[in-house]
């Protein structure tokens, strides 16, 4: 195993917030890892052990991506290229979704459901979604592309 790889394994991936996110798309442009997770979802955490645990999946969202974990059912409001996003299911559903991945990652007629990974290229463009358990070799095959 390499070096670089060992270190960004160590070291783990930067999370950020989508507020973190804005900051520092307006530095650098970047292309975007969004993972969309719930504390409940199994699938979820075992792709937090495997695929962001993976030393060259690692090493790959550390060099050439910004990386974003968003619990799908925060109540946090979150303010985003100058528009408010809220959780406006909160009370009126068991399991209530941000708008934010509303908006990023449903699918037309099939309900929305974690995980859910979307990629987004150096302009904020859609340019992958997942709706599945990732393992790591398939991680870093579309982190790859």
């Amino acid at each position: 195993m390499m070096i670089t790889s060992l270190v960004a394994q160590k070291r783990g991936i930067d999370w950020l917030s989508f507020e973190q996110l804005e900051d520092s798309l307006s530095l650098n442009p970047k292309k975007v890892l969004l993972f969309f997770n719930a504390d409940w979802c199994a699938y979820c955490k075992k792709m937090e052990q495997a695929a962001f645990k993976d030393s060259k999946v690692v090493s790959l969202l550390r060099s050439s991506y910004y990386a974003v974990k968003m619990d799908v059912e925060t109540a946090d409001t979150i303010v985003f290229d100058g528009q408010r996003f809220i959780n406006d299911e909160i009370g009126q559903k068991r399991s209530p979704v941000h708008q934010i991945p509303k908006l990023l990652a449903s699918r037309e007629s099939i309900p929305f459901s974690v995980p859910a990974i979307v990629i987004l290229d150096t302009e904020f463009k859609v340019v992958g979604r997942y709706f599945e358990y990732l393992s790591p070799k398939k991680m870093h095959g579309i982190l790859s592309k």
